[in-house]
């Protein structure tokens, strides 16, 4: 029993990570041009990763768009798509502009929520 769920443990991280690095558009370019997923074998090991986006495997995540690129990579004519570096710069190049869009609109939503606890504050003395 123990020797299992050291296994299971050891799984669950393997997994982890590898669902992780499917975020890099860059490893999944790596893939392609390797013809990973050609493979029906490897292309149903993407099928049964989809667990991931259940919210009791997705907390763990620390880069949730790998849940979008696991998703898209349901689809054969992305998977024949990523062969190409241009693709994978593309969505490199999209994924950056999120996340810079993504924390500038996060950083006013935060300093509009400052403002107000002092409004609140100031009109509460």
């Amino acid at each position: 029993l123990v020797a299992d769920n050291t296994g299971n443990r050891l799984r669950f991280q393997l997994e982890l990570e590898f669902v992780q690095c499917l975020a890099n558009p860059n490893y999944l370019n790596f893939l392609a041009q390797r013809g990973y997923f050609k493979d029906k074998a490897f292309v149903n090991y993407l099928k049964y990763l989809l667990y991931w986006k259940e919210p009791e495997y997705a907390k763990y995540l620390k880069y949730p768009q790998c849940l979008h690129m696991l998703e898209l990579l349901q689809y054969e004519h992305f998977r024949k798509e990523l062969v190409n570096a241009q693709c994978a710069k593309f969505i490199d190049e999209q994924q950056i502009l999120h996340w810079q869009h993504y924390s500038r609109k996060r950083m006013r939503l935060q300093q509009a929520l400052a403002e107000q606890q002092q409004h609140n504050n100031t009109s509460a003395k």
